[in-house]
């Protein structure tokens, strides 16, 4: 296990879609346990693997004392009318936070280490999770959600520190 370093914007691995993992060897073996140590720190309520640099569709969490992980993910299930427009940030766009509309609640469904099918679902800060993390895997941050003007401002501050 390793504490890998988080990718920042403008890495264009944040930007492009992860790929399908397909077999589960010790390279995925390791990912896993990279994200699980990653996550597992103050502050974090979730981890990406493409915001270690991996091109895998995979995720971490750290929500509620609960730690845990996903391959393969996929939102199954979103409310349709109830939201949450809380603030958000990301470890990937550091310093920034910014009120993002997300459903109240998701579901996602995938596998786990022993190709077992996963599902992990929850309300507000979980389900903020879910959708956040999904979005890392589909090459998307949290900046594409912001209603426009609020995305103009956080760009305009974003630009400011690079």
């Amino acid at each position: 296990m390793a504490m890998r370093e988080i990718r920042t914007i403008p890495d264009p691995v944040l930007r492009t879609p992860c790929e399908e993992i397909t077999v589960i060897d010790d390279r995925v073996r390791s990912l896993v346990d990279d994200l699980l140590e990653t996550v597992d720190h103050d502050g974090r309520a979730g981890l990406a693997a493409n915001q270690i640099g991996v091109n895998l569709r995979a995720f971490s969490w750290n929500i509620d004392d609960e730690i845990g992980y996903v391959l393969n993910p996929r939102i199954v299930d979103l409310s349709e009318d109830e939201y949450q427009d809380g603030e958000e940030g990301c470890l990937s766009v550091p310093g920034l936070w910014y009120p993002t509309h997300r459903a109240w609640y998701a579901r996602v469904e995938g596998t786990d280490l022993d190709g077992r099918k996963v599902v992990v679902e929850g309300t507000e800060l979980m389900a903020r999770c879910l959708q956040h993390e999904t979005d890392h895997l589909d090459g998307m941050l949290y900046l594409d959600r912001l209603e426009k003007s609020v995305r103009k401002k956080a760009m305009r501050e974003l630009r400011s520190q690079l």
